[in-house]
């Protein structure tokens, strides 16, 4: 499988880029899996992906749990949650 994965915000500075192309191992199946495989492509992705609970994920443009099923998915985005205000 070839993900479409980007990075935004803090997420973003701590890789080091906005977005890669990449080809996960076999047994990458969930965004769980997914973000535990990114901690060891590089020590930028370890140090974004240290503290999963300051990250949120959307698979297709859709938000979506870490225990989701990537499947034939092809855009994965990682942001860190969203406050909103009254304007």
């Amino acid at each position: 499988m070839t993900l479409n994965v980007m990075y935004f915000a803090w997420v973003k500075e701590k890789v080091g880029i906005g977005e890669e192309q990449l080809s996960p191992s076999d047994e990458v199946k969930t965004v769980s899996d997914l973000m535990e495989w990114l901690k060891t492509q590089s020590p930028a992705h370890a140090d974004a992906f240290a503290d999963t609970s300051q990250i949120r994920v959307a698979l297709d443009q859709l938000h979506v749990p870490f225990d989701t099923t990537i499947g034939e998915a092809r855009e994965i985005a990682f942001f860190p949650p969203v406050t909103g205000g009254a304007w």
